[in-house]
């Protein structure tokens, strides 16, 4: 019964082999002898071609691992770190204390500013503070104790307060490039004072008039106090009131004045230009022999001319110089010998040039009367004043100076001056009289003003011209296209 069921399974494994053989028979015809199969009736083993290429590979496999497996082992092993000893030693180190840090304290500064009318010992009082707190100011100013007799509106003052409200320090400036600090809350009160950095910085302007002069400068980014400033330059030639024309040009160079890198306020003209109906007046700034500075034309003469044409601020000429004139009071054809310049009653009369005053009291007709002597040939007169100013007979007096106040004393129907310039004794009228012009700088001077101050400054003037000019014409082309 065994020997029937291992017959059969025999049987059925050799059905199966031959079916497999039978299905990939190309397999087997090509490699049958390759059989290691010591039971199978085929032919013992022979070496072929095929079986050496297995063996060699196989040898090659084994020589390899036995290489690449050790180096392998060997670099994936940690490397062995040998201990190193240390020795200890004791070291005595010196003992430090650390600092104690303090921060330091912040002072609170208050800042007045000075209002119009307002006095010093008016400022300590809105401060909380005495007059004896004033004195005791006063007393440690040292050198600053001018500027402290001399405050103005705008100016500032730093006070340091304690917390029992005792004045400790107070801060002001001894002139503008200079600060006072004075501390009070130390046993030597004392001032010290500190420089500060003070610059200026040039500005230009241009402007054509077409309404007005202050209009045209201020549309230029000039202020009302520069504007003042380029008329008193050249108000001895051009009569700002009258001689103005529309298409009157400016140009001007200025400085502004800096302090600690903050603006502090506007400078003077360093060069200017007007033009005034086709006449063409320049100004330029120049240091004379004695430090002073001064305005001098591209001839080198004195911007201020000897004489003053109009030496009041009138409102309107009333009497002209006239050969013949009804007099309005006395009701006779009378010779006007001088000018009437209406203005209010107040209002100051300046010198029309250096002088001496010969005259002064009241006179017939005019009423309270100034002569002035400038020398020689020419002399001025001013009549129906107020009131005099302080300045007596022989005192010298310079171009500008006040000498007297518009009034109405003496013959006359409202407030006015009377103006005179005589020549030999003689009046002559101040209107078109041929004023003398002033000495040019002496020859030393004149080289060095031609030389470092009206050739770069024309070339510069005239540029800035140039350049308006093109400015303009560009404009122009623009609107028309």
């Amino acid at each position: 019964m065994a020997d029937g069921k291992q017959d059969a399974r025999m049987a059925r494994k050799l059905a199966i082999r031959r079916k497999a053989q039978h299905r990939h028979s190309h397999f087997y015809q090509h490699c049958s002898h390759w059989s290691f199969n010591r039971h199978s009736e085929g032919e013992p083993i022979h070496w072929y071609r095929e079986r050496w290429m297995l063996a060699a590979t196989a040898l090659l496999i084994t020589v390899l691992s036995g290489f690449l497996i050790p180096a392998w082992a060997t670099a994936m092993k940690p490397a062995t770190v040998e201990p190193v000893e240390h020795t200890l030693l004791p070291l005595a180190l010196p003992k430090i204390e650390a600092p104690t840090l303090k921060a330091p304290a912040v002072e609170d500064w208050h800042i007045v500013q000075v209002r119009p009318g307002e006095t010093l010992s008016d400022i300590f009082k809105d401060q909380g503070l005495s007059l004896t707190d004033l004195q005791h100011v006063v007393d440690n100013a040292g050198d600053a104790k001018t500027a402290l007799h001399n405050i103005h509106p705008g100016q500032e003052f730093d006070f340091l307060i304690g917390r029992n409200g005792k004045l400790e320090g107070i801060r002001f400036d001894k002139d503008e490039a200079t600060r006072a600090i004075i501390r009070l809350d130390s046993a030597a009160p004392g001032a010290t004072t500190v420089a500060r950095t003070v610059e200026t910085r040039e500005q230009v302007a241009h402007g054509v008039i077409q309404d007005s002069l202050f209009a045209a400068a201020n549309k230029a980014g000039m202020s009302n106090a520069m504007v003042i400033k380029l008329a008193d330059l050249f108000k001895y030639d051009v009569d700002f009131v009258q001689d103005l024309r529309v298409g009157d040009s400016f140009t001007v160079v200025y400085d502004n004045v800096y302090r600690d890198g903050a603006y502090l306020r506007e400078g003077d003209i360093v060069a200017a230009e007007f033009v005034n109906q086709g006449h063409r007046y320049t100004a330029y700034r120049f240091k004379r022999a004695d430090g002073s500075d001064g305005w001098f034309s591209e001839d080198g003469r004195p911007i201020q001319k000897s004489f003053l044409r109009i030496p009041v601020d009138f409102t309107r000429i009333s009497s002209p110089f006239s050969a013949a004139r009804m007099h309005p009071i006395l009701g006779l054809m009378r010779a006007h010998k001088g000018v009437d310049y209406a203005a209010p009653t107040g209002t100051p009369i300046h010198a029309a040039g250096d002088g001496v005053i010969k005259f002064r009291g009241w006179m017939n007709g005019y009423g309270n009367f100034v002569i002035i002597q400038h020398n020689a040939q020419i002399s001025t007169a001013y009549g129906h004043m107020s009131r005099f100013a302080t300045e007596r007979v022989g005192q010298h007096v310079r171009q500008g100076e006040v000498i007297g106040y518009v009034g109405m004393t003496g013959l006359a129907t409202g407030p006015h001056l009377h103006y005179e310039f005589r020549v030999d004794g003689v009046q002559r009228n101040p209107q078109t009289v041929t004023l003398p012009k002033p000495e040019p700088l002496p020859g030393m001077q004149m080289a060095q003003f031609q030389s470092k101050v009206v050739k770069p400054q024309l070339a510069r003037l005239m540029e800035i011209d140039n350049n308006y000019k093109l400015a303009r014409a560009e404009s122009t082309k623009r609107s028309d296209d």
